[in-house]
């Protein structure tokens, strides 16, 4: 009877001990099952604003209009496949462009070109010593009507969507700043009354590095409103033989127009609602932390050859037009290669030289080189 009780004690026992190991068991389950939960919802919330069909057939179209831009654009011009894909970026983004080159390399018939395609107003002004800045926003004129006479605003050249600023380095800084408030506010305010500019608004501005004379440089607080500073250099031998070839004969191409001015205006939404990991926007904030010589993070060829690095608007073109960029390439997010890609033409009008730097003839591309090598991507599966 001893014996009988103890087995039967013993099964009690492990009954029991079976059955806390089971509620152990699924109590661990459910907590595995919550965290789950949590990440999942975690990672729609993420990708939540671009997870709608109707946004998603916007990305397709997007990438779509961008490769049938780019084919419309090769019927009239002939290489420069870095200015078209960054100047493609920067209009899907919303920003501006500033391109440095030498004359005859079809700046100007290019931004004519995309106008064309995308069937929106252009206007191109040619920058001159003399220029005025009611030349650029407009005036106010006498006008009479029925014996009465009354102030009214003609509104100038920016009011357009697509600006051709040509050789703006030629004319005053107060001309210049003209387009300060255009370019940031998308807005011009005359005689106290504020009109908003139509939309896509879209600035590029050229400069030419050979003549310097009579030359006036874009003050920073300017500059810092291009997302891109593009440098253009020769054409390839084969490229310009074709160039000749095509402008000393008949040669007429009709433009198919694949995308409009709202598209664009999808485009520049859309991709403010791409996700950028905390990891990828803290790697763009320290990059250009590093550009600036002030801060203790900065590496010593900083110190030794910059005089200002990159304000907070590198840090938001660096997330922005990487966005973009991530779109393009069939992405949802933003990768690392994405900004080390963008940087460059980011940064190369933000970062100021001095004198040290000019004596050991090092350019600002060298010290971007320099700096994305002083500053690596950190090892992770975002690429």
């Amino acid at each position: 009877m001893a014996e009988s009780e103890e087995a039967m004690e013993a099964q009690a026992m492990e009954a029991d001990s079976q059955a806390t190991e089971s509620q152990q068991t699924e109590a661990q389950d459910a907590a595995v099952q919550e965290v789950e939960a949590q990440e999942d919802q975690a990672s729609d919330a993420e990708a939540l604003d671009i997870q709608d069909q109707g946004d998603l057939a916007l990305v397709k179209r997007m990438q779509e209009g961008r490769d049938k831009i780019v084919a419309e654009i090769k019927k009239v011009i002939v290489g420069q496949e870095d200015i078209i894909d960054e100047l493609l970026i920067a209009l899907f983004g919303g920003g501006h462009v500033l391109v440095t080159g030498v004359p005859g390399l079809a700046k100007t018939l290019l931004i004519k070109t995309v106008a064309d395609i995308l069937q929106v107003n252009f206007s191109r002004i040619q920058f001159t010593p003399d220029l005025m800045p009611a030349d650029v926003v407009g005036a106010e004129v006498v006008e009479e009507s029925g014996g009465q006479r009354a102030l009214k605003f003609v509104k100038g050249p920016i009011f357009t969507n697509i600006l051709l600023a040509d050789e703006i380095n030629r004319t005053p800084p107060k001309t210049q700043s003209a387009l300060l408030e255009a370019m940031e506010e998308r807005q011009v305010t005359a005689a106290g009354v504020t009109h908003p500019m139509a939309k896509p608004f879209f600035v590029l501005a050229t400069q030419n590095p050979i003549e310097l004379e009579g030359t006036y440089p874009l003050p920073e607080a300017q500059l810092d409103r291009f997302m891109f500073k593009i440098e253009l250099g020769y054409l390839s031998e084969a490229d310009e033989v074709q160039v000749v070839s095509q402008t000393t004969q008949t040669h007429e191409s009709g433009l198919a127009h694949p995308l409009s001015g709202e598209d664009i205006n999808d485009f520049q939404r859309i991709a403010r609602q791409v996700p950028a990991a905390e990891a990828v926007i803290q790697y763009a904030v320290r990059l250009v932390h590093a550009s600036r010589p002030q801060s203790e993070t900065a590496p010593d060829f900083i110190k030794d050859w910059v005089s200002w690095g990159g304000g907070i608007r590198a840090s938001q073109n660096l997330i922005l037009a990487g966005k973009v960029r991530a779109l393009l390439l069939g992405r949802y997010n933003v990768s690392f290669g994405d900004v080390r890609a963008l940087a460059p033409a980011v940064l190369r009008h933000r970062i100021l030289l001095n004198f040290h730097a000019e004596a050991e003839r090092v350019s600002t591309d060298d010290v971007i080189r320099r700096l994305l090598e002083a500053v690596p991507a950190p090892a992770a599966e975002l690429r």
